[in-house]
Protein backbone atom coordinates (compact mmCIF):
# COMPACT_ATOMS: atom_id res chain seq x y z
CA UNK A 1 0.00 0.00 0.00
CA UNK A 2 1.42 3.39 -1.03
CA UNK A 3 0.18 6.77 0.09
CA UNK A 4 1.74 10.15 0.73
CA UNK A 5 -0.48 10.70 3.77
CA UNK A 6 0.84 8.72 6.74
CA UNK A 7 -2.05 9.79 8.99
CA UNK A 8 -4.67 8.40 6.64
CA UNK A 9 -2.77 5.18 6.06
CA UNK A 10 -2.21 4.69 9.78
CA UNK A 11 -5.88 5.23 10.61
CA UNK A 12 -7.16 2.85 7.96
CA UNK A 13 -4.70 0.07 8.73
CA UNK A 14 -5.27 0.19 12.48
CA UNK A 15 -9.06 -0.02 12.07
CA UNK A 16 -9.58 -2.53 9.22
CA UNK A 17 -6.18 -4.26 9.17
CA UNK A 18 -3.36 -4.34 6.65
CA UNK A 19 -5.23 -6.48 4.10
CA UNK A 20 -8.36 -4.34 4.29
CA UNK A 21 -6.33 -1.16 3.95
CA UNK A 22 -4.48 -2.53 0.93
CA UNK A 23 -7.78 -3.46 -0.69
CA UNK A 24 -9.46 -0.10 -0.19
CA UNK A 25 -6.38 1.81 -1.40
CA UNK A 26 -6.27 -0.40 -4.49
CA UNK A 27 -9.93 0.18 -5.33
CA UNK A 28 -10.63 3.78 -4.25
CA UNK A 29 -9.33 7.00 -5.76
CA UNK A 30 -7.82 9.13 -2.98
CA UNK A 31 -8.53 12.87 -3.38
CA UNK A 32 -5.50 15.01 -4.17
CA UNK A 33 -6.01 17.08 -1.00
CA UNK A 34 -4.56 14.11 0.89
CA UNK A 35 -1.22 14.14 -0.92
CA UNK A 36 0.34 15.37 2.31
CA UNK A 37 -0.50 16.02 5.94
CA UNK A 38 0.90 16.94 9.33
CA UNK A 39 2.41 13.75 10.80
CA UNK A 40 0.98 12.93 14.22
CA UNK A 41 -1.94 15.39 14.01
CA UNK A 42 -5.07 14.15 12.26
CA UNK A 43 -7.23 16.89 10.74
CA UNK A 44 -11.01 16.70 10.59
CA UNK A 45 -10.89 16.22 6.82
CA UNK A 46 -8.55 13.26 7.29
CA UNK A 47 -10.96 11.82 9.85
CA UNK A 48 -13.85 12.30 7.42
CA UNK A 49 -11.96 10.61 4.60
CA UNK A 50 -10.84 7.75 6.84
CA UNK A 51 -14.41 7.10 8.01
CA UNK A 52 -15.67 7.03 4.43
CA UNK A 53 -12.94 4.60 3.40
CA UNK A 54 -13.68 2.29 6.34
CA UNK A 55 -17.41 2.30 5.57
CA UNK A 56 -16.81 1.77 1.85
CA UNK A 57 -14.69 -1.26 2.71
CA UNK A 58 -17.37 -2.56 5.07
CA UNK A 59 -20.07 -2.35 2.40
CA UNK A 60 -17.95 -4.23 -0.13
CA UNK A 61 -17.63 -7.11 2.34
CA UNK A 62 -21.45 -7.32 2.47
CA UNK A 63 -22.30 -6.61 -1.19
CA UNK A 64 -20.79 -9.12 -3.63
CA UNK A 65 -22.11 -7.28 -6.71
CA UNK A 66 -20.38 -4.06 -5.65
CA UNK A 67 -17.17 -5.89 -4.79
CA UNK A 68 -17.13 -7.61 -8.19
CA UNK A 69 -17.70 -4.31 -10.01
CA UNK A 70 -14.94 -2.47 -8.12
CA UNK A 71 -12.51 -5.35 -8.72
CA UNK A 72 -13.29 -5.18 -12.44
CA UNK A 73 -12.58 -1.45 -12.43
CA UNK A 74 -9.26 -2.06 -10.66
CA UNK A 75 -8.34 -4.81 -13.12
CA UNK A 76 -8.49 -2.17 -15.89
CA UNK A 77 -6.03 -0.01 -13.98
CA UNK A 78 -8.73 2.44 -12.85
CA UNK A 79 -10.22 3.34 -9.47
CA UNK A 80 -13.69 4.25 -8.28
CA UNK A 81 -14.60 7.69 -6.92
CA UNK A 82 -16.77 7.54 -3.80
CA UNK A 83 -19.45 10.23 -4.17
CA UNK A 84 -21.65 9.56 -1.12
CA UNK A 85 -22.80 6.95 1.33
CA UNK A 86 -26.38 6.58 2.58
CA UNK A 87 -27.92 5.30 5.79
CA UNK A 88 -31.41 5.03 7.25
CA UNK A 89 -32.65 6.04 10.69
CA UNK A 90 -35.96 6.10 12.57
CA UNK A 91 -37.21 9.34 14.09
CA UNK A 92 -39.03 7.75 17.03
CA UNK A 93 -38.92 8.67 20.70
CA UNK A 94 -38.96 5.00 21.77
CA UNK A 95 -35.49 4.39 20.36
CA UNK A 96 -33.78 2.84 23.36
CA UNK A 97 -30.43 4.39 24.28
CA UNK A 98 -29.80 5.59 20.73
CA UNK A 99 -30.74 9.20 19.87
CA UNK A 100 -33.73 9.20 17.48
CA UNK A 101 -33.34 9.75 13.77
CA UNK A 102 -30.52 11.65 12.15
CA UNK A 103 -29.51 13.11 15.52
CA UNK A 104 -27.57 9.89 16.14
CA UNK A 105 -25.34 10.86 13.20
CA UNK A 106 -25.24 14.65 13.10
CA UNK A 107 -23.41 14.43 16.43
CA UNK A 108 -20.66 12.60 14.52
CA UNK A 109 -20.75 14.42 11.21
CA UNK A 110 -20.61 18.00 12.48
CA UNK A 111 -17.25 17.57 14.31
CA UNK A 112 -15.91 15.97 11.10
CA UNK A 113 -16.65 19.21 9.25
CA UNK A 114 -19.95 18.24 7.64
CA UNK A 115 -22.76 20.75 7.18
CA UNK A 116 -26.34 20.37 6.00
CA UNK A 117 -26.52 20.73 2.22
CA UNK A 118 -30.15 19.91 1.45
CA UNK A 119 -33.46 18.59 2.82
CA UNK A 120 -35.54 16.24 0.67
CA UNK A 121 -39.12 15.25 1.53
CA UNK A 122 -39.59 11.59 0.60
CA UNK A 123 -43.34 11.64 1.07
CA UNK A 124 -44.15 8.54 -0.96
CA UNK A 125 -42.19 6.39 1.49
CA UNK A 126 -42.86 8.33 4.70
CA UNK A 127 -39.30 9.59 5.10
CA UNK A 128 -37.15 12.73 5.01
CA UNK A 129 -33.67 12.75 3.52
CA UNK A 130 -30.86 15.16 4.34
CA UNK A 131 -27.49 15.49 2.64
CA UNK A 132 -24.32 16.55 4.43
CA UNK A 133 -21.26 17.87 2.64
CA UNK A 134 -17.72 18.13 4.08
CA UNK A 135 -17.08 21.84 3.98
CA UNK A 136 -13.25 21.70 3.75
CA UNK A 137 -13.32 19.66 0.52
CA UNK A 138 -16.94 19.47 -0.68
CA UNK A 139 -16.26 18.02 -4.13
CA UNK A 140 -13.55 15.59 -3.08
CA UNK A 141 -14.74 14.00 0.18
CA UNK A 142 -17.84 11.81 -0.01
CA UNK A 143 -21.13 13.21 1.26
CA UNK A 144 -23.53 11.48 3.64
CA UNK A 145 -27.20 11.07 2.76
CA UNK A 146 -29.08 10.45 6.03
CA UNK A 147 -32.75 9.55 5.88
CA UNK A 148 -35.30 9.44 8.69
CA UNK A 149 -38.40 7.28 8.68
CA UNK A 150 -41.51 8.77 10.33
CA UNK A 151 -43.56 5.98 11.98
CA UNK A 152 -46.38 8.41 12.82
CA UNK A 153 -47.26 8.41 9.12
CA UNK A 154 -48.16 4.73 9.29
CA UNK A 155 -50.75 2.63 11.12
CA UNK A 156 -50.91 2.10 14.88
CA UNK A 157 -49.93 -1.61 14.60
CA UNK A 158 -46.96 -0.51 12.49
CA UNK A 159 -45.92 2.04 15.14
CA UNK A 160 -46.20 -0.60 17.85
CA UNK A 161 -43.98 -2.95 15.87
CA UNK A 162 -41.45 -0.13 15.37
CA UNK A 163 -41.35 0.42 19.12
CA UNK A 164 -40.80 -3.26 19.84
CA UNK A 165 -37.90 -3.35 17.37
CA UNK A 166 -35.99 -0.13 18.01
CA UNK A 167 -36.64 0.29 21.76
CA UNK A 168 -33.87 -2.26 22.37
CA UNK A 169 -31.27 -0.03 20.65
CA UNK A 170 -27.93 0.57 22.34
CA UNK A 171 -25.72 3.61 21.90
CA UNK A 172 -22.27 2.53 20.66
CA UNK A 173 -20.60 5.83 21.58
CA UNK A 174 -18.66 5.79 24.85
CA UNK A 175 -18.18 8.83 27.10
CA UNK A 176 -14.59 9.04 25.83
CA UNK A 177 -15.86 9.24 22.26
CA UNK A 178 -18.14 12.15 23.13
CA UNK A 179 -15.13 13.92 24.60
CA UNK A 180 -13.01 13.22 21.51
CA UNK A 181 -15.77 14.48 19.21
CA UNK A 182 -15.90 17.66 21.28
CA UNK A 183 -12.12 18.05 20.99
CA UNK A 184 -12.23 17.46 17.24
CA UNK A 185 -15.08 19.92 16.78
CA UNK A 186 -13.28 22.57 18.78
CA UNK A 187 -9.72 22.15 17.51
CA UNK A 188 -10.32 20.55 14.09
CA UNK A 189 -7.63 17.97 14.88
CA UNK A 190 -6.72 15.06 17.13
CA UNK A 191 -3.57 13.15 17.92
CA UNK A 192 -3.15 9.96 15.90
CA UNK A 193 -3.73 7.82 18.99
CA UNK A 194 -6.99 9.58 19.83
CA UNK A 195 -8.05 9.61 16.17
CA UNK A 196 -7.67 5.82 15.91
CA UNK A 197 -9.66 5.32 19.12
CA UNK A 198 -12.43 7.58 17.83
CA UNK A 199 -12.54 6.02 14.36
CA UNK A 200 -13.15 2.58 15.87
CA UNK A 201 -16.14 4.00 17.75
CA UNK A 202 -17.46 5.87 14.71
CA UNK A 203 -17.34 2.71 12.63
CA UNK A 204 -19.41 0.94 15.31
CA UNK A 205 -22.20 3.52 14.87
CA UNK A 206 -22.87 2.26 11.34
CA UNK A 207 -24.33 -1.06 12.40
CA UNK A 208 -27.54 -2.62 13.69
CA UNK A 209 -27.95 -1.44 17.28
CA UNK A 210 -31.19 -3.22 18.22
CA UNK A 211 -31.97 -6.81 19.15
CA UNK A 212 -33.09 -9.57 16.77
CA UNK A 213 -36.65 -8.73 15.62
CA UNK A 214 -39.53 -11.15 15.71
CA UNK A 215 -40.71 -12.51 12.40
CA UNK A 216 -44.22 -11.26 13.20
CA UNK A 217 -42.99 -7.68 13.65
CA UNK A 218 -40.92 -7.89 10.49
CA UNK A 219 -43.98 -8.96 8.52
CA UNK A 220 -46.03 -6.08 9.95
CA UNK A 221 -43.34 -3.59 9.00
CA UNK A 222 -42.79 -5.04 5.53
CA UNK A 223 -46.50 -4.82 4.73
CA UNK A 224 -46.41 -1.02 5.02
CA UNK A 225 -42.79 0.01 4.51
CA UNK A 226 -40.00 -1.85 2.74
CA UNK A 227 -37.65 0.77 4.17
CA UNK A 228 -38.59 0.10 7.80
CA UNK A 229 -38.41 -3.65 7.19
CA UNK A 230 -34.88 -3.09 5.90
CA UNK A 231 -33.98 -1.09 9.02
CA UNK A 232 -35.36 -3.93 11.18
CA UNK A 233 -32.68 -6.29 9.84
CA UNK A 234 -29.84 -3.96 8.79
CA UNK A 235 -30.15 -1.05 11.23
CA UNK A 236 -27.84 1.88 10.52
CA UNK A 237 -25.38 0.10 8.26
CA UNK A 238 -24.50 1.85 5.03
CA UNK A 239 -27.53 1.29 2.80
CA UNK A 240 -25.36 1.99 -0.23
CA UNK A 241 -22.15 3.61 -1.42
CA UNK A 242 -22.04 5.48 -4.70
CA UNK A 243 -19.49 5.57 -7.50
CA UNK A 244 -19.26 8.93 -9.27
CA UNK A 245 -18.86 8.12 -12.97
CA UNK A 246 -18.70 10.22 -16.12
CA UNK A 247 -21.72 8.62 -17.82
CA UNK A 248 -24.23 6.66 -15.74
CA UNK A 249 -26.23 5.60 -18.81
CA UNK A 250 -23.16 4.03 -20.40
CA UNK A 251 -22.23 2.20 -17.18
CA UNK A 252 -25.79 0.92 -16.83
CA UNK A 253 -25.79 -0.36 -20.41
CA UNK A 254 -22.44 -2.11 -19.95
CA UNK A 255 -23.62 -3.82 -16.78
CA UNK A 256 -26.90 -4.91 -18.38
CA UNK A 257 -24.98 -6.44 -21.29
CA UNK A 258 -23.11 -8.45 -18.65
CA UNK A 259 -26.54 -9.49 -17.26
CA UNK A 260 -25.94 -7.80 -13.95
CA UNK A 261 -29.01 -7.14 -11.72
CA UNK A 262 -29.46 -3.45 -12.52
CA UNK A 263 -32.25 -0.97 -11.97
CA UNK A 264 -34.26 -0.87 -15.20
CA UNK A 265 -34.09 2.90 -15.70
CA UNK A 266 -31.77 5.80 -14.85
CA UNK A 267 -33.18 8.37 -12.42
CA UNK A 268 -32.75 11.95 -13.70
CA UNK A 269 -33.14 15.00 -11.44
CA UNK A 270 -35.51 17.83 -12.32
CA UNK A 271 -32.48 19.97 -13.19
CA UNK A 272 -31.14 17.26 -15.48
CA UNK A 273 -27.70 17.60 -13.89
CA UNK A 274 -27.84 14.54 -11.62
CA UNK A 275 -28.36 11.01 -12.96
CA UNK A 276 -28.41 7.87 -10.81
CA UNK A 277 -28.86 4.13 -11.11
CA UNK A 278 -27.85 1.11 -9.06
CA UNK A 279 -27.48 -2.62 -8.77
CA UNK A 280 -30.37 -4.35 -7.06
CA UNK A 281 -29.63 -5.09 -3.40
CA UNK A 282 -27.82 -8.35 -2.71
CA UNK A 283 -29.75 -10.74 -0.48
CA UNK A 284 -28.44 -11.56 2.98
CA UNK A 285 -29.49 -14.20 5.49
CA UNK A 286 -30.85 -12.79 8.75
CA UNK A 287 -32.22 -14.33 11.95
CA UNK A 288 -35.70 -13.73 13.36
CA UNK A 289 -37.51 -14.88 16.47
CA UNK A 290 -40.41 -17.14 15.54
CA UNK A 291 -43.75 -17.34 17.37
CA UNK A 292 -42.53 -20.25 19.51
CA UNK A 293 -39.38 -18.36 20.53
CA UNK A 294 -37.02 -20.29 18.28
CA UNK A 295 -34.61 -18.63 15.87
CA UNK A 296 -35.35 -18.92 12.16
CA UNK A 297 -33.42 -17.64 9.16
CA UNK A 298 -34.72 -15.91 6.04
CA UNK A 299 -33.11 -14.23 3.05
CA UNK A 300 -33.87 -10.50 2.95
CA UNK A 301 -32.58 -7.52 0.93
CA UNK A 302 -29.23 -6.20 2.10
CA UNK A 303 -27.23 -3.20 0.90
CA UNK A 304 -26.36 -2.21 -2.66
CA UNK A 305 -23.97 -0.30 -4.91
CA UNK A 306 -25.03 2.86 -6.73
CA UNK A 307 -23.74 4.99 -9.61
CA UNK A 308 -24.11 8.74 -10.10
CA UNK A 309 -23.13 11.35 -12.70
CA UNK A 310 -23.00 15.02 -11.74
CA UNK A 311 -22.79 17.98 -14.11
CA UNK A 312 -21.54 21.44 -13.23
CA UNK A 313 -24.00 24.10 -12.13
CA UNK A 314 -24.96 26.36 -15.02
CA UNK A 315 -22.58 29.29 -15.40
CA UNK A 316 -19.96 27.88 -13.03
CA UNK A 317 -17.21 25.30 -12.81
CA UNK A 318 -18.64 23.75 -9.63
CA UNK A 319 -20.26 20.33 -9.58
CA UNK A 320 -23.92 20.16 -8.61
CA UNK A 321 -23.58 18.41 -5.24
CA UNK A 322 -27.31 18.31 -4.63
CA UNK A 323 -29.77 15.45 -4.62
CA UNK A 324 -33.30 15.02 -5.92
CA UNK A 325 -36.26 13.62 -3.95
CA UNK A 326 -37.60 11.78 -6.98
CA UNK A 327 -34.22 10.19 -7.69
CA UNK A 328 -33.81 9.16 -4.05
CA UNK A 329 -37.21 7.49 -3.83
CA UNK A 330 -36.49 5.61 -7.06
CA UNK A 331 -33.13 4.43 -5.77
CA UNK A 332 -34.62 3.39 -2.42
CA UNK A 333 -36.67 0.75 -4.26
CA UNK A 334 -33.46 -1.26 -4.73
CA UNK A 335 -34.03 -2.77 -1.27
CA UNK A 336 -37.71 -3.61 -1.71
CA UNK A 337 -38.36 -7.23 -0.80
Amino acid sequence: MRTDNSNLANLIEKVIGADGAAQVYRLLAIPSVFSGGEPGQVSRKEMAQALNMVLFHDLLQRVPSGRRYTEEVASRGDKVWHDHGALRTVRWAENGALPPGECAFTRLLEPLGYRLNGVFPLDRIGMTGRSYVQQDCPEQIAQFFVSELHPEKFSVPFQQAVTRVVSTSRDPLSPKSHWLLHELGRDNRLSVTHAISLLVQLQACFACQHATPTLADYDVLRAESAEMAWIATEGNTFNHVTDRVADVAQVALQQKVLRRPMKQSVEVSQSGRIRQTAFLADNVTRRFIAADGSLVEHDVPGSFYEFISRDVVDGSDQLDLGFDAGNAQGIFRMTAS
